[in-house]
């Protein structure tokens, strides 16, 4: 009779701390397989378990309320179990090859109330060129929903002020036109006058040496900026493409457009701000209709 695998647990353990895995993450990975270990042992199984058998084991902890990310953690670690008793001789054939775990639910992308973000962006701000140059990204960011790749991206070509676009290479290679906001465009018209450019740079955005402005950069100006003005909360650049979609859904209701502005290839990622638009719809229909009481759905 074969010998159960979990008889190679301690080895594969070991295996894993020369290859430099923390005590934290084999301590972890321990509990995973000691609990299927467990589980299979409740069905009378102590053998190398059937693919079957393993997806009966992923049913039953996702009914004892076992969320999506652990499931596929839990998941992840049977394989690289499998892998190694299969790579050692140790089992005929992997169990788990091309299991897959239960999709995770989408997170919502967090949107920042319009109020708070004009608030912000109407600040006061210094007129030297670094600070002039953070305004005029950050109401791009905000005011045109670009991604902050594409913001550092930007060649001084791209921008067209007297036109109101700004020319814009997305993911995959994609340009797409993007309309300027006014506020974008005053503040650009501020900031270019003043930019500095090493010899032959042509990035919109640059640094104090002239050169491009990374996106890290961006990442970490709009942080130090958003603690400097008082913000109640970490403000990412992700975050304000977000709030431009989540905010022109609630006014303009028009998805196809929204899509074509934030340059996703597929309109199903740009669905996910429905939610959001619903949200904000909801909370005004609960706090204004007499007959609202609506149940909240967990």
């Amino acid at each position: 009779m074969p010998t159960p695998p979990w008889h190679h647990l301690d080895a594969f353990l070991n295996t894993r701390a020369q290859q430099g895995q923390s005590a934290h993450t084999l301590a972890a990975y321990r509990r995973d397989l000691q609990q299927l270990q467990a589980l299979l042992a409740s069905q009378n199984i102590s053998h190398t378990p059937t693919r079957l058998q393993l997806v009966a084991v992923l049913k039953k902890l996702s009914a004892q309320g076992c969320q999506p990310r652990s499931l596929a953690r839990k998941l992840s670690v049977w394989r690289n179990f499998f892998r190694h008793l299969l790579a050692h001789g140790l089992i005929d054939a992997d169990p788990s090859l091309n299991l897959k775990a239960p999709k995770a639910a989408a997170r919502l992308p967090k949107a920042v109330p319009a109020e708070q973000l004009n608030h912000l962006l109407d600040q006061p701000h210094s007129q030297d060129m670094l600070s002039l140059r953070d305004q005029a990204i950050f109401e791009l960011l905000y005011g045109s929903g670009l991604r902050v790749s594409e913001a550092a991206g930007l060649n001084m070509d791209d921008v067209l002020l007297n036109e109101g676009w700004v020319q814009v290479l997305g993911k995959g290679r994609k340009a797409r036109q993007v309309p300027l906001g006014s506020h974008s465009i005053a503040t650009l018209r501020q900031y270019l006058p003043q930019r500095l450019a090493a010899n032959g740079e042509t990035a919109l955005f640059t640094n104090r040496l002239g050169r491009r402005l990374g996106s890290r950069q961006i990442q970490n100006r709009l942080r130090q900026w958003a603690l400097l003005h008082g913000s109640d909360r970490h403000l990412s650049p992700h975050m304000l493409r977000h709030s431009y979609a989540s905010h022109l859904l609630q006014n303009a209701r028009n998805i196809r457009a929204v899509q074509e502005l934030l340059g996703h290839s597929s309109l199903s990622t740009t669905q996910q701000y429905t939610q959001l638009d619903f949200n904000h719809l909801a909370g005004v229909y609960d706090s204004a209709h007499p007959r609202a009481k609506r149940k909240k759905t967990p």
